[in-house]
């Protein structure tokens, strides 16, 4: 395993010693922000222990070692919040609509009614989404039911 060496600037020292100090930050933020700390072999600190560091905060090695790593290849930011994610979601939305629509219709010929598989087998062959599992389709169908009610979801 490659060995990172973390060597935090004064101003970037102040900045992760105030955010664990106070203030309003998620508590991701703030664990990264305490491994930096605690990782800084620079003149303003002492390193401690990666051991020592995972004991105290409660956490695995690998995350130490992985903070580390992205401190040293991506930057001061991205190893206190990370990346943001590039998966692709399909609007919720626009499936619930389709769904609700394609079950109120007519079951198709030699059905007498929709099943939940039926339905997510046409979502797809309709190409309303890319995939949807039979029990996606119980949930949304589901809380639509149960919010027209006005009940719980």
């Amino acid at each position: 395993m490659k060995r990172y060496i973390i060597t935090l600037k004064k101003k970037e020292r102040d900045a992760l010693l105030e955010m664990t100090k106070g203030g309003q930050h998620s508590s991701k933020r703030i664990i990264h922000a305490m491994i930096l700390l605690n990782c800084d072999e620079g003149k303003y600190s002492e390193k401690v222990k990666n051991e020592d560091i995972a004991k105290v905060l409660k956490i695995g090695m690998r995350t130490i070692d992985r903070i580390k790593k992205k401190f040293i290849e991506e930057g001061f930011e991205i190893a206190l919040e990370g990346k943001p994610t590039t998966r692709v979601y399909e609007k919720e939305a626009s499936i619930k609509t389709h769904l609700i629509q394609l079950s109120q219709s007519e079951a198709p010929e030699g059905f007498s009614k929709w099943s939940l598989r039926l339905l997510a087998e046409k979502m797809v062959e309709n190409k309303y989404a890319e995939s949807i599992s039979h029990e996606t389709v119980r949930n949304i169908l589901k809380n639509e039911i149960n919010s027209r009610k006005g009940g719980k979801r």
